[in-house]
């Protein structure tokens, strides 16, 4: 992933423009590396929503691995499954892809070209930046607006996947009946769900730095944002994998057992003190180094706030040891705070799992572009 400052918004609409959408009524799909999971979302008022339906399906061991579809025909299954449980009519989704499959760079090019020209000189500097021909993968671009540096240039941002990273993706759910209209990339779409939380921060969160903290199965995923813009991306890979591991090998247990224990509960009274706490330190100094990381990369020395998703989010009280740690105030991700909730949704249930939808449901939000 090339780094550097992004326009998300512009950069979502750049991939979905890879699919052509047109923005229906639509259900938005995460597919991760545990699960699929399944948000419906609709409006009640001019930025206002209703949670309508959503639904976890897990996924097979390594069906996932790595952002990569290595089973087509059991994600595809579980995709369906999942779509059945949610008892909706829609069958229009809207897709990720993860970061590490998407290049973006932003280029400045000369303002006033006809398309024709700013085609071929996107896609000459495209071969600068992409490792592939360009055959071999779905390249767009996008004029973002006047050079800040200069007013006779202007900013364009050039995105590419690899064909078969969409391809996989798309003929997942088509093998379902279903039908993909918009692919975004994951980061992106945590991101439009971070406009639904952004305002409970003080002062709205305007001028602050905020660290979005996306702790999943495997990796964790690090976007600093400013003002609506990524100021800095990282992955590690350290995740939920790693306690489920040290479940199994404490206890005895198979993976796919530990995987259950550590959802439902019922380990030995020594699974606290012995596992869950010092998995969480680890956490937590994960997300200490990932800042050092930050402040040493860029101009920046402070965060504001840490925002944490993903499924790792949810262990009761790992906020208050990545703050004691960090000493930087950290917060659980909910996208659903302020949204109204159909009557079927159980609160609850939903408070363990809002974490892990914000993909899901920045993807759900897709169906309110203008």
């Amino acid at each position: 992933m090339l780094k550097g400052k992004v326009d998300f918004a512009a950069v979502s609409r750049v991939l979905s423009e890879l699919m052509k959408p047109k923005t229906p009524p639509l259900i938005g799909v995460d597919i991760s590396s545990s699960s699929v999971k399944l948000v419906e979302l609709s409006a009640v008022a001019k930025g206002r929503y209703r949670l309508e339906r959503y639904t976890i399906e897990p996924l097979p061991k390594d069906a996932v691995v790595d952002g990569n579809i290595m089973n087509l025909d059991e994600v595809g299954e579980a995709v369906k499954r999942g779509w059945k449980k949610l008892n909706s009519r829609i069958k229009n989704l809207a897709l990720a892809l993860p970061s590490a499959a998407v290049i973006t760079k932003k280029i400045v090019v000369p303002a006033g070209q006809r398309e024709e020209d700013l085609e071929i000189q996107v896609e000459t500097e495209a071969n600068q930046y992409i490792p592939f021909a360009l055959e071999e993968v779905n390249l767009d671009f996008q004029i973002l607006g006047p050079s800040p540096s200069n007013p006779e240039e202007v900013e364009v941002l050039i995105a590419a996947s690899r064909k078969e990273k969409v391809e996989d993706r798309v003929a997942v759910v088509e093998s379902q009946g279903l039908k993909a209209v918009v692919m975004d990339i994951d980061a992106f779409a945590a991101q439009t769900a971070f406009e639904l939380i952004q305002g409970r921060f003080p002062d709205g969160g305007v001028d602050q730095t905020i660290a979005l903290v996306d702790v999943g199965s495997s990796m964790m995923n690090i976007n600093v944002l400013r003002n609506g813009q990524s100021v800095y991306m990282r992955e590690q890979p350290f995740g939920g994998n790693q306690l489920s591991q040290e479940i199994q090998r404490t206890f005895g247990l198979s993976i796919e057992e530990a995987e259950a224990a550590k959802k439902s509960g019922g380990l030995p009274e020594n699974y606290e003190p012995d596992v869950l706490r010092p998995f969480m330190d680890t956490l937590a100094l994960e997300v200490t180094r990932a800042l050092q990381f930050f402040f040493t990369s860029t101009q920046y020395n402070q965060v504001h706030h840490i925002l944490l998703a993903g499924g790792c989010a949810s262990i009761p009280g790992l906020d208050e040891v990545v703050s004691r740690r960090t000493g930087v105030n950290t917060v659980v991700a909910d996208p659903f705070a302020s949204m109204d909730k159909a009557p079927k949704i159980k609160e609850r249930q939903l408070a363990q799992d809002a974490p892990s939808l914000m993909v899901a449901c920045g993807l759900a939000m897709r169906r309110f572009d203008a």
